[in-house]
């Protein structure tokens, strides 16, 4: 499980979280909502150690904290946790954007990844390609040569080549072809169901959060304002806090 206990953050005098208590359920798909601006992309990149949250803030992995670096077996400090450091225990990141390497090829983005992984191993686990067959097939073409919808599901079988726990998506359905967008919901059912995976996603999407989702978390201001199952996602929260 995932916990967020107090996570506060600010941007120099614009404080941007206040006060952020959650809990990502293990094996389940819980979605962080929110108008633009709200603080979904802050918050994740402070789960990934890129930002840096307010001293009292707390992130842990099943018990275990990341915010001092106070891990078994690490040679960790009082600072947090690095993101190279939180990637080898077991987080990866889908940023928004993708941010694959476009002047390397499929396959090579891939292996980048492989450092991340507990087991030390150079090979590409081969249930990637049987999630993303499209990706052996171009293999040898080059990441900026292949379209959006292709780039996003390089960007999530890179991610998941580092062997993760709790994958943690940044809007993975931004800019999509309809029938890609499935295939990823269907791909994040599928890591939960059969791999027991904890899937972490921003979205703004509402139909792929009711059809992919379990939890939901609203966020407004840097505050959760709602949270529950998304069947509970009801058109008041939606008018509330998500209505453009």
């Amino acid at each position: 499980m995932l916990t967020i206990k107090n996570l506060s953050f600010a941007y120099g005098s614009i404080q941007t979280l206040n006060s952020v208590d959650m809990e990502m359920e293990t094996g389940k798909v819980t979605c962080i909502l929110g108008r633009n601006g709200v603080g979904k992309t802050t918050l994740l990149k402070n789960i990934m150690g890129i930002l840096k949250p307010s001293s009292d803030s707390i992130i842990r992995i099943d018990g275990k904290e990341l915010t001092t670096g106070n891990w078994h077996g690490l040679n960790a400090r009082s600072s947090p946790m690095a993101p190279h450091l939180r990637a080898k225990l077991g987080l990866g990141y889908v940023p928004q954007g993708r941010q694959i390497f476009p002047r390397i090829t499929v396959e090579e983005n891939l292996k980048v990844a492989l450092q991340a992984r507990r087991d030390r191993s150079r090979v590409i686990p081969s249930f990637v390609y049987d999630l993303f067959p499209v990706l052996k097939e171009m293999g040898g073409r080059m990441g900026g040569d292949l379209s959006g919808g292709q780039q996003q599901q390089l960007a999530i079988a890179r991610a998941l080549c580092g062997d993760p726990e709790i994958l943690v998506l940044d809007e993975p359905t931004e800019g999509i072809q309809p029938n890609i967008i499935q295939q990823i919901g269907e791909i994040l059912r599928q890591l939960v169901e059969e791999r027991g995976m904890t899937v972490v996603l921003v979205e703004q999407y509402l139909d792929f959060v009711k059809e992919f989702g379990h939890n939901f978390y609203v966020l407004n201001r840097g505050r959760v304002v709602a949270e529950g199952e998304t069947s509970e996602l009801s058109d008041d929260i939606i008018s509330k806090h998500l209505s453009v």
